[in-house]
């Protein structure tokens, strides 16, 4: 095995654990009908960093494992959709623009992630508990759960976590 696959395994492993750890009720805020959690910074900022396969180990895989293991009802739909979100995430920003321009790349591709994220759980939601209602009322914190992986934007350019892996994988 190439050291670039396994810097790429390692990295994937490591952010998939961060976004099981995140993941925690410890960790999140509570809201009315449940928590808000800040794995979303996680799962984008993988996603812009790694291929679709990986970004879906860690969003999917990792959302999916960390509910298994602290709250299980919803966690297929976490496999679903924060998987989606995260494929959706690394195709578009690698290929909005021809890769020309990067960051307005990852910002669109962060925007229709989280449009994927809100609408999959929200549907996921009403099917699980049978009512629309409670997928209403988790509404405004489901959209603030999705800006703050936003965060991941300026976290892989500005604070330079991009080019950190790029020079890691090169």
């Amino acid at each position: 095995m190439k050291s670039k696959d396994i810097k790429k395994i390692t990295l994937t492993a490591m952010l998939m654990a961060m976004n099981i750890v995140l993941s925690m009720e410890i960790l999140s805020i509570p809201v009315p009908g449940g928590h808000l959690y800040a794995n979303d910074i996680v799962i984008a900022t993988a996603a812009l960093l790694l291929d679709p396969f990986c970004a879906f180990v860690v969003g999917g895989v990792g959302a999916f494992l960390g509910d298994m293991i602290f709250y299980p009802t919803p966690m297929f739909v976490s496999l679903v959709t924060h998987g989606l979100q995260a494929v959706v995430i690394s195709i578009l920003s690698r290929k909005l623009f021809g890769g020309k321009k990067p960051v307005i790349s990852s910002v669109i591709a962060v925007a229709v992630g989280a449009v994927i994220m809100v609408a999959g759980y929200s549907l996921g939601r009403a099917y699980l508990y049978s009512t629309p209602a409670y997928a209403a009322a988790k509404l405004p914190f489901q959209i603030l759960q999705a800006l703050l992986g936003f965060i991941s934007v300026p976290l892989a350019y500005a604070c330079g976590v991009k080019k950190a892996y790029d020079k890691l994988m090169n």
